[in-house]
């Protein structure tokens, strides 16, 4: 099967608006996000995937100058600056801090005008990784959970006010967490311990279930020479974290809630854990959608152009023939 990597995956409406996004076009995005309406954990992830298709053209610039009055539009608008910002720290531009600054104006604006929305709160958190130095005081707040460190942890309180368990927050403030620098930055310990934190909360039907799996995938590009690293997932806590996402999460999130990026993390976690009749479940569920990651920072150097697609296919192939030999053969006809 030929695999198909766009991060909308079975969004088909998604995908479309991307589509026209990409060519200069914004109403199919404007209809999108009149649809999706409150369900904010679908709201959050399409005007993420929106925006960084739009962040490099100005066509959600000409959406608010023809529509000044759209919340949608104003909302896209800090969307795109938050990406931009996020981009530019990451090339380390000279004008970083003018693109974050722009970019906090334009999400608290949002914020003001409609309170209810999480998105503009979420914005603020993707904005906290950029502060590495933790010079914003709202960037070095204490903890409820004592053994984490100091962090942005009033913004991620105003998200869950509004949407609790919002997916992208959580892995905001990891991001967040991985990025700040010196004394106060976090250990890969504190990373897991948020991880653990979270999914032990038991948040059913929440991808946040996710998080421990996300350190351990951090753990392992920052340790790639340990040769015993995928020995981990077959063993407790480990199993028991991933075992919690595929029941709770998985078996019952709606397909809708189910992002590409996760399915691949899951098929990933539950193949190298031994529990192939359950990853198989999964990689049928992915159909032909995949995501370079895991694969890409969890492969063995196999060779060939792309081993981390290699490793894919070798999973799913793998886990689809134990399913098969598993699978109940039916009786002689009478």
């Amino acid at each position: 099967m030929r695999l198909v990597y766009h991060p909308a995956g079975h969004d088909d409406d998604l995908g479309v608006a991307l589509i026209e996004l990409q060519a200069g076009r914004w109403r199919t995005a404007r209809e999108l996000l009149l649809d999706t309406g409150t369900h904010w954990a679908l709201r959050t992830s399409r005007t993420q995937l929106l925006a960084v298709a739009a962040a490099r053209s100005d066509v959600v610039g000409l959406w608010l100058e023809e529509e000044p009055d759209s919340y949608d539009a104003q909302l896209m608008s800090a969307r795109v600056a938050v990406e931009r910002a996020l981009r530019a720290n990451r090339q380390q531009h000279r004008q970083t801090l003018e693109f974050e600054i722009r970019a906090r104006r334009e999400a608290l604006l949002a914020t003001r005008r409609a309170p209810h929305d999480p998105v503009p709160w979420v914005c603020l958190l993707a904005l906290a990784q950029i502060d590495t130095r933790q010079l914003r005081q709202e960037h070095r707040m204490r903890p409820a959970e004592p053994m984490l460190p100091s962090g942005p942890w009033g913004l991620l309180y105003e998200v869950n006010q509004r949407d609790p368990y919002n997916r992208e927050a959580y892995h905001r403030v990891l991001q967040f967490m991985l990025a700040v620098e010196g004394p106060w930055g976090a250990s890969l310990a504190a990373v897991f311990d948020f991880g653990r934190s979270v999914a032990s909360q038991r948040p059913v039907g929440s991808p946040v279930l996710l998080l421990p799996a996300y350190a351990q995938i951090e753990q392992r590009r920052q340790s790639r020479a340990d040769p015993l690293w995928r020995r981990q997932w077959a063993q407790e806590p480990t199993l028991d974290c991933t075992l919690t996402a595929f029941h709770d999460w998985f078996r019952k999130a709606p397909a809708w809630q189910r992002s590409v990026t996760d399915l691949n993390l899951l098929a990933y976690t539950l193949w190298a854990g031994h529990q192939y009749l359950e990853a198989a479940e999964v990689f049928e569920a992915m159909g032909p959608y995949a995501a370079r990651e895991p694969w890409a920072s969890v492969h063995d150097g196999a060779a060939g152009p792309d081993p981390g697609e290699a490793l894919l296919l070798r999973a799913r192939a793998e886990s689809f023939s134990y399913a098969r030999a598993r699978r109940p053969r039916a009786g002689p006809h009478p």
